[in-house]
């Protein structure tokens, strides 16, 4: 196909690098428009994707979103290399979208402790997350506008959403979720109907408030705007399209225990109580009462509360307001996943259970294998634990469970002593899914669904894959960059791609589509296209539609105050073809 006219655009804008919040580009203006137009030759429909364009933000201190230059497609030969002629010979396999640690979340929650942002950063508070679930319905629309693989054109296959799909395992926002990826409308809001009651509004200067005059911290050091009636809009009823292709999910640390880092089931009562941490001392200490006006005052404040760190301990640091309780944000355990996963109202595009099947029900191991297509088989793992701390790791039980879904379709492994071995089976190409990466599998805690197993890292599950050459790779998210990892191995063979993606809650908000693609030569190739959700770039601020919310999501996301463009990855973890050795090519 020809190549987009974009020449005038990219050579304007390739410079402006790290200034506009984006990584710097590594080559030259005219260098990056050449690899450009290559990429553009290679690719069947561009549209639509960071191929084409990736929003750029521009401006001093508060900064507006617009059109930057698309990126190129880099070829990584780590594993193997790429042979000449391989476009032209190339049979497309499969072609999927992962979507990653969405946080679709309830920011009244009681069981949100925003006040710790200080310290712990955007995974405490974030100015954006009212919209978080207008924004995911932005990135289905994305989605069912493309319908097919941006490299080969092979229609999508289905959606993988990688963990912490919710932020605070709560019922509530598990209906938020089905309702975003199934369609339908849904109201963000819990507590009382006719009012915000969350750290946004309650006056203090610790959080942007965006319908108040107060000179915020954020408005102070980020230019935040003030926006009157954007929480009611935030809060509002919207409707989502729901995905056209079927999806699957694997479940994340936030998706089963407090604030995705606290032991299950240790604050069950304070999610339907009415008692919700805001203040820390000192901010309480400096608000006015100018700043509190009767409509902001959320309730009174007591000397001291118990400490959501150590149950049973009393802390000064942090200061409590009365809430309207909502039985919805009950915390459902991992049964309740799986179940609302398995319930024939959630089916939606399908599949029926989206993975989980009757024998994950009990919650107990919520692991499965699924057919990506006619030869590729999917492994979706669960790497978290119930015992607490956000980094995961993986049982005895799924690991043997693993090592023999993977021996059963191998004609070739190796043995624990790197002997080559064969059997007369039927080969299959695997992908392997999880939330958490191989260098956050790092948690020895036991899990009480299985307290007498011992927990393996990520390092040793590392070793394992190397044994089976039919893994071509495993995809996950957890650190909400994005990260292209080669596993290499003296035998090409035994090598495998770890393909890390960025979240959308936080800056950059991408997701990735991957086609698989056998190039008849005894190499496959991995082609992954990060997206951006399908809303517009800048609206005028006071634009509370659903396209203005979604635009106002991403926009508030690129000014938050931790806002970390490093998010990005290189491009070397962007758009990429991962080449990798298949002795055993899907037929």
């Amino acid at each position: 196909m020809p190549p987009l006219n974009r020449r005038g655009f990219i050579t304007a804008s390739a410079g402006l690098g790290f200034a506009l919040g984006l990584p710097a580009l590594p080559v030259s203006a005219a260098t990056h428009d050449r690899l450009i137009r290559q990429t553009l030759d290679r690719v069947a429909n561009p549209e639509g994707t960071t191929f084409a364009e990736v929003a750029s933000p521009v401006g001093d201190g508060y900064r507006l979103l617009t059109a930057g230059p698309g990126w190129p497609l880099k070829v990584r030969e780590d594993l193997v290399a790429a042979q000449s002629g391989r476009d032209e010979r190339r049979t497309p396999l499969a072609a999927f979208v992962q979507f990653t640690d969405l946080h679709i979340l309830d920011v009244q929650s009681p069981v949100r402790f925003e006040y710790t942002h200080p310290i712990l950063g955007s995974s405490a508070h974030r100015p954006q997350e009212p919209l978080a679930a207008i924004g995911a319905s932005a990135l289905v629309r994305r989605v069912n506008s493309l319908r097919a693989g941006p490299v080969t054109g092979r229609p999508f296959d289905f959606m993988m959403t990688t963990g912490d799909n919710t932020d605070n395992h709560e019922r509530i926002e598990l209906d938020w979720l089905m309702a975003v990826l199934n369609g339908g409308p849904l109201t963000p809001d819990t507590g009382d109907p006719s009012r915000f009651e969350g750290v946004q509004n309650c006056g203090s200067e610790l959080y942007w408030q965006p319908e108040s005059e107060l000179r915020d911290r954020y408005k102070a050091q980020g230019g935040f705007p003030h926006l009157p009636g954007f929480l009611d809009a935030a809060r509002a009823e919207f409707h989502s399209p729901g995905l056209d292709v079927p999806w699957y999910c694997t479940v994340g640390n936030h998706d089963n225990t407090p604030a995705g880092t606290l032991p299950a089931g240790t604050m069950d009562e304070l999610y339907v109580g009415d008692r919700k941490l805001m203040f820390a001392d000192d901010d309480v200490t400096e608000r006015t009462a100018e700043a509190m006006t009767e409509e902001d005052r959320l309730g009174e404040v007591p000397d001291e509360v118990e400490s959501p760190a150590a149950p049973g301990t009393v802390s000064t640091a942090a200061l409590t307001s009365t809430v309207t309780p909502d039985e919805r944000r009950a915390p459902f355990d991992t049964a309740g996943f799986v179940g609302a996963h398995l319930a024939e109202a959630n089916t939606g595009p399908g599949p029926v259970g989206h993975g989980f099947t009757e024998e994950n029900a009990d919650g107990v191991d919520c692991f499965y294998t699924f057919p990506v297509a006619e030869g590729v088989t999917g492994v979706s793992m669960d790497t978290t634990t119930l015992a607490g701390l956000a980094n995961g790791s993986i049982g005895r039980t799924q690991y043997r469970w693993l090592e023999r879904t993977l021996r059963a379709s191998s004609s070739v492994y190796y043995d624990l002593f790197g002997r080559r071995r064969t059997q007369r089976v039927t080969d299959e190409l695997f992908v392997l899914f999880s939330h958490h990466t191989s260098d956050t599998m790092n948690n020895p805690l036991p899990d009480r669904r299985r307290p007498t197993e011992i927990r393996y890292v990520g390092e040793i599950l590392v070793a394992m894959l190397k044994r089976y050459p039919n893994v071509l790779a495993w995809v996950n998210g957890h650190t909400h960059h994005n990260k292209v990892r080669a596993h290499t191995s003296s035998a090409p063979e035994r090598g495998f791609w770890e393909i890390n993606t960025a979240s959308h809650i936080d800056h950059p908000q991408m997701a990735r589509s991957i086609e698989i693609v056998d190039n008849a030569d005894g190499t496959v190739s991995l082609f992954t296209t990060l997206l951006e959700a399908d809303s517009p770039y800048q609206v005028d601020h006071g634009d509370y539609s659903a396209d203005g919310l979604a635009s106002l999501y991403r926009e508030l996301s690129v000014n938050d105050l931790y806002a970390d463009p490093a998010n990005y990855g290189q491009p070397e973890d962007r758009n990429v073809e991962l080449l990798v050795a298949a002795r055993h090519p899907a037929r």
